[in-house]
């Protein structure tokens, strides 16, 4: 039997919202939302990441959360990040390539070094290296290292936090089953 669970006034403000853009309200938010206090601050802190005027731009940020999440075995982050990552402009193709964007010729370099530095952030086994950073800095400032930093960061935690508590994809992206790997689909 299911518990039902109160929600204090602010978040259900969250779930009106939800069901205005989404049709529904997300299985994470019903989550977070259980800690109703811890949910504020993460709800902030999304915001402040995926800001309209971010440096980082939207596209690119998409597909960061969706590498990140793919990495996780996040099903719910990869179908609802690979909705955003299409909604913000990018082809189906190239989203079907992410997990192989280092051979991929539809990456530009700087996308490259993005994605290579959310992987090595991403990996417990692997530590960023002194080229890596380097690398970065080709393409994006020290702020905009901090930055992309803090959305690698995040994303990890909510797709950690996700994947270990088994929330499903809602079915937001159509072309998931050729975007992520079939054993987390």
């Amino acid at each position: 039997m299911q518990t039902k669970h109160y929600y204090p006034w602010y978040v259900k403000i969250f779930f009106w919202n939800q069901r205005r853009k989404y049709g529904k309200e997300l299985e994470p938010t019903k989550l977070w939302g259980r800690t109703p206090k811890v949910f504020a601050a993460l709800a902030l802190l999304y915001g402040a990441l995926d800001r309209k005027k971010s440096p980082i731009e939207p596209v690119l940020r998409s597909y960061i959360t969706v590498r990140v999440s793919q990495i996780n075995w996040c099903a719910f982050c990869v179908d609802i990040n690979s909705m955003t990552v299409l909604k913000r402009g990018s082809s189906e193709k190239k989203l079907k390539e992410l997990e192989t964007f280092k051979e991929s010729t539809l990456f530009s370099e700087k996308e490259k070094a993005a994605l290579h530095y959310a992987e090595v952030v991403t990996y417990s086994d692997k530590q960023v290296s002194d080229d890596d950073r380097e690398r970065l800095r080709l393409y994006f400032s020290e702020d905009e290292i901090i930055e992309l930093t803090a959305l690698i960061s995040f994303q990890n935690m909510s797709s950690k936090f996700n994947a270990s508590l088994d929330v499903l994809p809602q079915g937001f992206c159509t072309i998931k089953k050729s975007s992520i790997p079939a054993n987390i689909v």
